[in-house]
């Protein structure tokens, strides 16, 4: 005879249903765990014998033997302890295996048989219920985290003996709520703080409302990444439908915290230039989420672009096109999203001061090595970055300047808000959020120009020998200055500041 219970593995944020199979046989005592287990999943059967014990339960006597089916399918992770010890435990008589029909177990235990937190709890929940599964259990931990997805009942259990009083209808869950969204904090970086630097504030703006790479190049101090961080107080809020993807990620990574249930601001990632690519793109032997993907609906801050090694920042170019990034193994491919805005921040040189008239004189790098410099951005990468602006040192008058009636970050976003919802509006048809997103055919379809605007661009193409991504990438952006405006058509004032941010000087 042999017991059966369901539980879920994940591969990268999709989930797969696993069926767990123990059986006893007579046979010197032993406890064997077979179906590709990884050492996590090995050493359960430390932590299933202790916690099952601790309850007073008697083990099956024999030989224990658990299979992972499908047997081909890397099983990782802790969360395949609470299945295995109920399924166990369906041996003493303690629960009837009628009780396991149409649910899904998930949790590690404790040596005790308490149960404890895991990973990917919104992810496998979504897969439950799309297979058909009527119920879950799953850690209380967890519990605020699964309320988000609504028609499966969730089982929170906090010990081992609540999971079998829940299986022999002993004990009943109440409805769980989701925990209230935080409030918005109050952004680190105003933008009443820059002084000066008005077309580096209007790139900003531009950025958050259509979801544009934006690129600053300028002399050490001339407020490149201050301008970078007061990007993330201007973001639109997100939608329910990017709060759940977000959130999902975070989840999967282990970066969701027991007090949030949903990530509700759009991500910010700042990474320094000595990240490896893995840690950018995301892997390893059990692939998980790199950078991109945490910056997913949100924005990616390299600093210091040009000191990052050039395979790194190749990793970049397929993921800022296709909106993805597929992690290949051995045993499979792993697809992660990775919508995401990319800000980066440069010297002009490895020293700064190259071509700065404030500084005329202090640049001391050779040729070869400022030429060196900018050849860790490629050609192809620097063509998928919609907004090129060179930033100047301020003015000492710039510096003294009152700041008291300067625009806020909150009066900012209200205009990036309401061009965003007009993006959605128009994208949603589409399953998309933001301008950035359009391929070259939406673009044609839908953002039409008049003669005059075709004609400004067409000339601006031969004059600067655009590419064919810059031509599409003007279109979006004017397509984002008309959207702040509050215009319905594009016109050729809007094509002409696209273009002044589009040609690299």
């Amino acid at each position: 005879m042999s017991s059966k219970i369901y539980s879920v593995e994940l591969s990268g944020l999709e989930g797969q249903l696993v069926e767990i199979e123990v059986d006893t046989r007579m046979s010197l005592p032993g406890f064997s765990i077979v179906g590709l287990p990884d050492t996590a999943v090995m050493e359960a059967r430390e932590r299933v014998i202790s916690a099952v014990k601790n309850l007073s339960i008697a083990l099956p006597r024999g030989r224990i033997v658990v299979n992972l089916a499908p047997a081909d399918l890397k099983k990782v992770g802790a969360r395949y302890d609470l299945p295995i010890a109920l399924g166990l435990i369906a041996f003493s008589g303690e629960i009837s295996e009628a009780a396991f029909k149409e649910t899904v177990f998930m949790g590690e235990l404790a040596l005790d048989g308490k149960v404890r937190p895991i990973n990917g709890v919104l992810s496998s929940l979504e897969f439950a219920k799309r297979m058909g599964f009527r119920r879950i259990f799953l850690p209380k931990a967890n519990a605020h985290e699964a309320a988000m997805i609504k028609g499966i009942e969730i089982i929170p259990v906090g010990h081992l003996r609540e999971a079998i009083l829940f299986l022999n209808n002993q004990l009943f869950a109440l409805p769980i709520k989701a925990m209230a969204e935080p409030k918005r904090a109050a952004p680190l970086v105003d933008m009443k703080m820059i002084r000066g630097q008005d077309r580096a504030k209007r790139a900003l703006e531009l950025a958050a409302a259509g979801g544009h790479n934006v690129l600053f190049n300028g002399a050490p101090g001339s407020g490149k990444t201050l301008m970078a961080q007061a990007l993330e107080g201007i973001l639109p809020p997100m939608t329910q439908e990017e709060m759940l993807e977000v959130t999902k990620v975070y989840s999967v990574a282990g970066l969701l915290s027991s007090s949030q249930s949903l990530i509700s601001t759009r991500p910010f990632r700042r990474v320094h230039h000595t990240a490896s690519a893995i840690s950018i793109a995301g892997g390893g032997s059990h692939p998980m989420p790199g950078e991109i993907t945490l910056a997913h609906r949100g924005v990616l801050f390299l600093d210091e672009i040009a000191e990052f090694p050039s395979q790194v920042l190749e990793v970049l170019r397929q993921p800022m096109e296709d909106k993805h990034i597929t992690v290949s193994r051995a045993q499979a491919s792993i697809r992660f999203p990775a919508d995401f805005t990319l800000v980066g921040a440069m010297n002009p040189c490895p020293c700064g001061y190259f071509g700065v008239k404030k500084y005329k004189g202090r640049c001391e790098c050779p040729h070869w090595k400022i030429q060196q410099y900018y050849r860790k951005l490629s050609g192809p990468l620097l063509d998928r970055i919609d907004i090129h602006l060179n930033i100047n040192p301020v003015e000492h008058q710039e510096l003294e300047a009152d700041i008291s009636k300067a625009e806020d970050s909150e009066a900012v976003r209200q205009r990036v808000n309401k061009a965003h919802q007009k993006q959605l509006s128009r994208l949603r048809p589409y399953g998309l959020f933001q301008n950035s997103e359009m391929n070259n055919a939406l673009i044609e379809k839908l953002c039409p120009l008049n003669e005059a605007s075709l004609k400004l661009l067409k000339n601006a193409v031969t004059q600067n020998n655009l590419t064919a991504r810059a031509y599409y990438k003007a279109i979006k952006l004017a397509r984002t200055i008309a959207d702040l405006e509050e215009c319905k058509s594009i016109s050729r004032d809007h094509v002409y500041e696209a273009l002044l941010f589009i040609v690299r000087r």
